[in-house]
């Protein structure tokens, strides 16, 4: 039986009521018949009771930590007196200068217990590939991604777990990556623009907004995009617009993949790629993003891989000249490695196809093509928040209308 007790957040939860309810000094212990525990702080509780330190309309925090009473004394606002099981099941508790107690739902209580809170929370498992796993990209219909909730769900879970997912079919439409990015989340502009060519074009070559080797028809290592930003994109969509071209075939590998080979083959090599500094740089008539940092950017614990590896942009080592030699036979391995057989993939890019990867995950690059047929792209990039936070809210629909098959599921 559900009961009319509001979460500090917009979600629905299972109604699981606890086993027991029992005060420890200042943390409120809640246990669950199978074995599941919380422990929750006094200040925490107070900060999450809607309608005392959550606003009830925009369910977001009141409460000035400066106004919280951080030593928990007797007799005080945050102090808890009582808690227990309420009558259908929720948690009850009670401060000291308040006369009655106040509820708070056990399901959003009991998924703080489970982890389910975490940033990691209703994505899907990474699912780490080599060429042994995989020949082509996660396939799906584009115009069915861009219209139903179950298909683009199914692509977008397919995108963050794989690294990298394909759609096929798409109109004839040179902006459908910006109809694609309206289902997901904010484009990231750059100085290329909120949407960009890629295209063999001479006269983009040394502009401000299109200076790439990109724009020739040359062949691109495995790489990365923009590593001359302190945080690259997060996710990169290609749209293949024309391509009459011959040759030009798309590369991708699992840098991930990569990364955990080196650490258990190459163990030297690892170390130099995690440590070891270089300077990323624009070479563009006004503009000049540059940032330093190592080839293998492992970040604090628990943030994402962010591979720097583009040669056209790696401009200085910046690093003590007697590490230079390790540094560049570390930068050696690492991209033999990821263009190699046991890694990197090959398919074709055809008119149609729309490829979306995590940039600074995967490695993607190209075969040369011909310089006499047109070969025309259309990219945008969506940072990693905005593709994470469209894949929580199609899992959590998925899981609302579980707890009720009435409830028709929506982005």
């Amino acid at each position: 039986m559900d009961a009319p007790v509001a979460t500090p957040d917009f979600y629905s939860y299972a109604w699981t009521p606890p086993a027991s309810v029992d005060l420890r000094d200042r943390f409120v212990c809640v246990r669950w018949s199978d074995g599941v525990e919380l422990l929750a702080f006094d200040l925490w509780l107070r900060e999450n009771v809607v309608g005392i330190g959550i606003d009830p309309a925009t369910r977001e925090g009141l409460i000035d930590p400066a106004d919280l009473g951080v030593n928990g004394a007797a007799g005080s606002a945050t102090a808890i007196i009582g808690a227990s099981i309420g009558a259908t099941g929720a948690v009850a508790v009670q401060f000291a200068t308040e006369a009655h107690a106040h509820l708070l739902h056990p399901g959003w209580l009991r998924h703080v217990a489970e982890g389910k809170h975490r940033p990691a929370s209703w994505l899907p498992a990474q699912m780490v590939w080599t060429a042994a796993d995989r020949w082509e990209p996660p396939t799906h219909d584009g115009p069915a991604v861009l219209a139903t909730d179950d298909a683009f769900a199914a692509w977008i879970n397919d995108l963050v777990s794989t690294g990298f997912a394909r759609l096929r079919a798409l109109p004839d439409d040179p902006d459908v990556a910006l109809a694609l990015a309206a289902r997901i989340g904010a484009v990231r502009d750059t100085n290329f623009g909120p949407i960009w060519d890629v295209k063999a074009d001479v006269t983009m070559a040394g502009s401000a907004d299109t200076n790439s080797t990109a724009n020739t028809n040359l062949r691109l290592g495995p790489h990365t995009d923009l590593p001359t930003r302190e945080t690259p994109p997060g996710f990169q969509f290609l749209h293949c617009f024309r391509n009459e071209a011959v040759g030009g075939e798309s590369t991708m590998a699992d840098g991930a993949a990569v990364v955990a080979a080196l650490k258990a083959e190459h163990p030297e090599q690892y170390e130099a790629l995690t440590t070891l500094h270089w300077v990323f740089f624009n070479r563009g008539p006004g503009i000049d993003h540059r940032w330093s940092g190592p080839l293998i950017d492992l970040g604090q614990p628990g943030a994402p891989l962010t591979l720097r590896a583009f040669y056209p942009v790696r401009g200085f080592p910046d690093m003590s000249p007697e590490d230079m030699p390790r540094a560049y036979e570390a930068m050696n391995c690492f991209s033999a490695m990821a263009g190699s057989d046991r890694f990197q993939i090959s398919y074709p890019f055809q008119v149609g196809d729309l490829v979306g990867f995590d940039n600074r995950r995967m490695l993607h690059g190209r075969e040369p093509f011909s310089a006499d047929g047109r070969r025309h792209l259309r990219g945008i990039y969506i940072d990693h928040d905005d593709v994470l936070s469209a894949t929580r809210v199609v899992n959590r629909a998925a899981a609302r209308a579980v707890l009720d098959p009435s409830i028709r599921r929506s982005l």
